[in-house]
Order: structure tokens, then sequence, then C-alpha cells
């Protein structure tokens, strides 16, 4: 039998790391290939990662509610009839030599450990390890640099070529944007010190590489929908009572990108380096909150549902989101993001691209204001449209033709032009 290891999946697209929430065997259960093993939980969705093997496990490394990057050790498993190059570098402990076991876990140390070892000059040996067996965490090492207890480092023994790569097998370095590496800030008296989840940390990554990769540009126009609130109106209640579930104005606003997608696929792509892909499929990502958490599941092929289609699928995400059940695939391959935030009461906004996409609309609050029509004031119901531009594969002529036709198609929404089935 071999010692095998299993190692953070990649659990949806564009996500970077994954919070154990709860393992479900111990040291010493069989399992089969393929049984869950644990539950992670990541910025995009709740899942349960399987055993890549046969066999019996034999040390869990990543511990409940630690977070770790996508490809970083989870656990050793001794696997049955499995023949892996991984097994000569992934020792697991023999249950009868379990001093020099925690020694070894001691000295094993992460990139981003000994990285960060470096740059204070710590000496990792003086340092007390909280994770399994003694190992030496990421956040042991911020808690000697916050007490300012640091000591210098012995520069005269460096890492060898192979500890050096033994630590770069063990663990996937930490993407931290530079800016946060220079200073830690502190907390003062009275202050309350909220510690960052997978979730948050993963959404304030994706959101610095959006705001550092991508050239944001900015438009907004305002729509008059008074026809789409007196026909939505007219038809909520027997619709609520037929189908089970709310006819949203958000399903409206959603069938208005969809069309004008199909009419300006310009906006339907991302930017790929030395090429603009353009995407075929039109699949609205739709920003859900719950509670202090927010996903953005994706409803696909828009332009071919129908607005009641569009409705079933909101209120179906939206109640996935809500019971922690979304999947990967509610998750994945989203072209184009439409946000609600109107639902808040905002008016006017400026929303961060969901990288790679290249653009995302903002449907702000409606609300009814006097409007001049023939020389007259008209009590009119209107509502704010805001677009933020990847102004490397757009530019303000293509995204003005797009707006004026999202806003000629909710303008002229009726029975006759938009009809709910």
């Amino acid at each position: 039998m071999t010692v095998l290891r299993i190692n953070m999946p990649q659990l949806g697209e564009s996500v970077t790391e994954g919070t154990v929430s709860n393992w479900l065997v111990q040291v010493g259960d069989y399992v089969e290939k393929y049984d869950a093993i644990a539950e992670v939980m990541t910025d995009k969705v709740n899942a349960e990662v399987p055993s890549s093997y046969s066999g019996v496990i034999k040390e869990l490394i990543a511990e409940e509610g630690e977070t770790i990057e996508v490809g970083q050790l989870m656990c050793y498993i001794e696997a049955e009839g499995e023949e892996n190059e991984q097994a000569s570098s992934a020792p697991a402990p023999e249950s009868n030599d379990e001093p020099s076991v925690e020694q070894n876990m001691k000295t094993r140390y992460s990139p981003v450990v000994m990285r960060l070892a470096g740059e204070h000059q710590i000496d990792l040996s003086t340092v007390t390890g909280s994770g399994k067996g003694g190992r030496i965490t990421r956040k042991d090492i911020e808690k000697v640099i916050d007490s300012g207890q640091a000591s210098i480092v012995d520069k005269t023994e460096p890492m060898s070529t192979q500890e050096e790569s033994t630590a770069e097998q063990e663990d996937l370095e930490e993407f931290t944007p530079p800016i946060i590496r220079r200073k830690a800030v502190q907390a003062k008296p009275g202050d309350r010190e909220i510690p960052v989840t997978g979730l948050r940390r993963t959404i304030a990554q994706n959101m610095v590489r959006s705001k550092t990769e991508i050239p944001h540009a900015w438009m907004m126009i305002e729509v008059d929908v008074t026809n789409l609130v007196a026909y939505r109106n007219a038809e909520k209640d027997k619709f609520k009572e037929n189908e089970g579930y709310n006819l949203s104005y958000f399903a409206f606003f959603l069938n208005a990108v969809a069309k004008a997608l199909k009419k300006f696929p310009e906006l339907n792509s991302c930017w790929a380096g030395d090429k603009i892909i353009q995407r075929n499929e039109i699949n609205l990502s739709i920003a859900v909150a719950h509670g202090h958490e927010l996903y953005v599941p994706v409803i696909k092929n828009v332009d071919e549902k129908s607005i009641k289609g569009i409705a079933k699928e909101i209120a179906q995400l939206s109640n996935k989101a809500r019971t922690g059940t979304l999947t990967k695939d509610d998750m994945e391959d989203g072209t184009f993001t439409v946000n609600n935030t109107g639902s808040f009461g905002s008016v006017e906004s400026m929303g961060v691209i969901n990288y790679p996409q290249s653009a995302i609309l903002q449907v702000e609050s409606i609300v009814k204001r006097p409007v001049i029509i023939d020389d007259m004031f008209a009590a009119r119901d209107m509502v704010n449209l805001c677009l933020s531009l990847d102004h490397r594969v757009l530019d303000g002529v293509i995204c003005g033709a797009f707006m004026s036709h999202v806003k000629a198609i909710l303008e002229n929404i009726s029975s006759e032009t938009t009809p709910i089935y």
C-alpha cells in the first residue's frame, strides 16, 4: 500500500481557496474512492471533497475552520494498489513512532511561514506552533510579529534546496496583496476584531484583482419604467398564486439585458491577453445576499427563457443561497453580471466588474419622480441603470448603444411585447 496526499481541489471557476468546515472522517477510517471526506466552504459554494483513492486515512493535516489554498495538502491516505511519486515525499506517521512524527511536523514549514519569518527576521526554532503536531502556522508567525518579540534569525544557515522543495510541496504560498504586507493595522482599546473568513478573504482578493487588472470606466442612464410597474403590479398576485414564487421586477430587467446582449455581443466578452473572447452563451451572474455573505450564482442561457422561467430561477437560486445548497454548477460560467442594488434603496452606484467578465450593470431603485412630458409635469416611475465596463474590451460608443437598447426595451414593455409565459 502507498501513502498519498489528498489536496484541496478546485471547487469552482476562479476559486483559489477553501475553508474546511467539517471533517467527515477520522484517522483510521477506511474510505472508498469518491467517498466524501470533508465539507468545504468557498466564496462560490459549499461542497463535499471526495477521496481521490480507496484506503485508510492516515493523518488529517488541515484543521476544521482552517482556510487553505487550492492544491494545498488536506490529509494523507494509505491507498490500495496505487503507485504515485508523491509517496516518496509524503510519509505518513507510524503509530509506534509518534515522537519523531511530532518533531517532523514542527519543522515542516510552508512557504508563507518561511517568507514571513525571513521578512521579519524571526528564528523559527523559538516559535511555538499551534497547528497539527506542533506545526508552525501563518497565524503563529503573525502573532509573533504583532507582539513585537521577533528574534533575529541566523542568516548563516539557509535552507537547503531539498528543504525548500519539500516546503513548496507541502503548501502553496498564500496570495496577499502587497499593500497588506507593508504594515499591519493595529486594533485600539475598545475596537472589535472580526476574524476574516475564507469567503470574505476570497471576495477581497477577487475585488483587488479586478480593480488592479481591469481599467474601469462608468456610465449611467435613467429609464422611465412606468409601463413596467403597471404591468407587473397587475400580474403579480395572480402569478404568485399560480406559480408559488414572486414575479419580481428583476426578472424583467434580466430579460431586457439578455435581449440587448444578443444585439450587442461585444459586452458579453472577456479580455484574454492577446485576444478578446466573445461568449456565445448569455449566462447572467446575479448577486444574492444571505446575512453578511454574498453569492454570485448564474442563470444560464437567459436569452432562451421566458419571464416566468427567469423568475423561477431567481427564486430557486435565492433559496439555495439561504439554505447553503448552491452547487459548483450554480456558480460557474457567468458571462455578464446584473446586480440588483435597488433592493437596498440605492439610486446610484459604481459596481466592481466580476473578473474576468467585461461589464457589470447595477439596477437601482425604482423611484416615482416628476418628469416633463409634452411641457407638462407628470409623476413617472424612474430607475437609474449604472454600467461599469472594462475599457480594454469596450468603449463608450458600443456601451452607449447597448444601454440605449436596454432603455428602449424597458420603456416599451407591455403584455404584447413582453409576455410572461
